[in-house]
């Protein structure tokens, strides 16, 4: 027979954690379904979380795993490949076989990121190629830094990475200047930020560090850090499978939810990068914190009301 929850989260990372903990703790069969690809696992470390600021990713999320054990969740290594609607609830399917039913779901999958195809990239990807100043940017303060355009939205990440180094180039890739705003090029200039036109070919690597960048034309510019903006791509399969709302952004298309993360769609919900782009560990863990206080008063207040009725 199908096993049914009370709740199924789909998404083992900080957002679907916190979600399961409040759920657990509340006494709630709840299920955690955890392919195992968290979009930080090239970090060595994550930054900006209170109390946690330095620790490893994966044992950040292992220290979750054991507390939502505490509470009798349970966590399936596995990957939810279907879900629909069914009896007023769902229904999901994973990649091995099995089937469950849940009165709320919550899809916390995160997103991918897709790198620029320049080579080097992928390969230094979370060491000196980095995306988020404020994950990275105290660990390299004062370093030589590049900025790789992706598009004319990279001026922004040029200017901002300014506030950890007062070296920085930004490499236009293939974006014409003409594309950047009057007012981004005031800003790079008063920010003393030097901007090259010009394709990059690929990255300089030696002793297994990032020394320079080349251009197509040979020229090499010394560099120890490169920051560039990856293609966001949402893991929403899901939410579309069931009819939720989408919204599109300049970072991808993300549902349409309320302050609590319930989706148009009653019983579904969202946390994490799955609800948007700019979600850091600690506010994906704090979206998946609410997301799973609302549900649970959810099915408190909807069963009272039936039984009041009964």
């Amino acid at each position: 027979m199908t096993e049914t929850y009370e709740v199924v989260v789909v998404g083992g990372g900080a957002a679907g954690l916190s979600a399961a903990l409040v759920l657990g703790r509340a006494r709630r069969r709840t299920l955690v379904v955890d392919a195992g690809e968290p979009r930080n696992a090239p970090a060595a470390h994550m930054q900006g979380f209170l109390s946690r600021d330095g620790m490893p990713p994966a044992e950040f999320l292992a220290v979750g795993r054991e507390e939502i054990a505490r509470y009798g969740v349970e966590l399936v290594r596995d990957r939810a490949v279907d879900a629909t609607r069914e009896d007023g609830g769902f229904a999901v399917r994973m990649a091995g076989g099995r089937s469950v039913r849940a009165r709320h779901l919550v899809v916390a999958t995160g997103l991918k990121d897709e790198l620029p195809d320049v080579p080097g990239v992928a390969e230094r990807w979370g060491r000196d190629v980095l995306h988020c100043p404020y994950c990275h940017g105290w660990e390299v303060r004062d370093q030589a830094f590049g900025v790789l355009a992706t598009s004319a939205l990279s001026a922004h990440q040029a200017l901002m990475v300014t506030q950890w180094s007062k070296d920085v180039t930004f490499f236009l890739h293939r974006v014409a200047e003409e594309e950047l705003s009057g007012d981004d090029l005031r800003r790079l200039a008063a920010a003393g930020v030097t901007v090259v036109p010009g394709e990059v070919a690929g990255l300089v690597i030696e002793d297994d560090r990032l020394t320079g960048v080349r251009l197509d034309d040979g020229a090499v510019h010394e560099r120890e850090v490169l920051f560039a903006a990856p293609r966001a791509v949402p893991r929403t399969d899901l939410l579309r499978r069931l009819g939720a709302e989408l919204r599109e952004t300049p970072f991808g298309s993300y549902p349409v939810i309320d302050e609590r993360g319930l989706t148009t769609v009653p019983g579904l919900w969202a946390a994490g990068n799955a609800s948007g782009f700019a979600e850091q560990v600690i506010n994906a863990a704090s979206r998946g914190y609410r997301a799973g206080a609302a549900i649970n008063g959810e099915l408190l207040f909807t069963d009272l009301d039936a039984a009041a009725r009964r």
